[in-house]
């Protein structure tokens, strides 16, 4: 992760569950078996360069694992 989140993930939507991610069973074999989902939201983010920025986050989580693989999509939102 080249970014680092700070405070609380915002608005956050349901991408795809189940059989409708296409990582899952990689994410099975790293992470563990669990209810899978792939989800985005809004969060602000610190740079490698210092600068805090308004972006959408993708992310997968599941049950009793929590929330791994945090991707930023750009353009920023401010």
């Amino acid at each position: 992760m080249d970014f680092e989140i700070i405070g609380d993930i915002t608005n956050i939507e349901i991408i795809a569950t189940g059989t409708g991610i296409r990582n899952r069973s990689r994410l099975h074999k790293k992470y563990g078996k669990g209810k899978w989902r792939k989800l985005k939201g809004v969060a602000q983010v610190q740079l490698p360069n210092g600068i805090i920025r308004l972006a959408e986050i993708h992310f997968y989580e599941a049950h009793g694992i929590g929330k791994k693989e945090f991707k930023l999509k750009l353009p920023f939102l401010d």
